[in-house]
């Protein structure tokens, strides 16, 4: 018998949605994107440094860059993300959809630091994130890559 039972509720496991952007992170950050590469990512490092809790800011930088700076990126924009859910009531279990806009910023970041890690040999990291991923959204390998 587990010293710790698991919890089961009607409604199924707890969902946490974080809260929204600030509305100058998010029209900062749609600003950037209308921009040409080099100044875009000029742009979204300033939106990164104004908000630097704004784990969909990190995320845009790291997918607007490539190799071990993207990885870096999307590793800042994990961890900030972290300490957001927790801040948002999140213990470490528990549901954190891709469908709510406002965690789409988080899931990003560890996608994108899933592929990164795969891309420079760091497959234990991968793998971890991968299953991080569909335990935060078991619908996380039918969405599509468009939502």
């Amino acid at each position: 018998m587990a010293e710790h039972p698991v919890e089961l509720t009607p409604s199924g496991p707890s969902e946490t949605v974080l809260p929204p952007a600030p509305p100058e992170a998010r029209g900062g950050l749609a600003e950037a994107a209308t921009l040409p590469p080099a100044e875009g990512r000029q742009a979204l490092a300033e939106v990164a440094a104004r908000f630097p809790r704004l784990s969909e800011a990190w995320a845009a930088l790291g997918e607007a860059s490539d190799g071990i700076q993207a990885y870096a990126f999307f590793r800042v924009g994990y961890h900030r993300g972290l300490d957001a859910l927790r801040a948002s009531g999140w213990r470490g279990d528990g549901y954190v959809r891709w469908r709510h806009e406002e965690n789409r910023g988080f899931l990003r970041c560890l996608e994108g630091l899933r592929r990164m890690a795969a891309e420079i040999g760091e497959d234990d990291e991968a793998a971890r994130c991968a299953e991080f991923l569909r335990q935060l959204d078991p619908e996380w390998g039918s969405r599509s890559s468009s939502t």
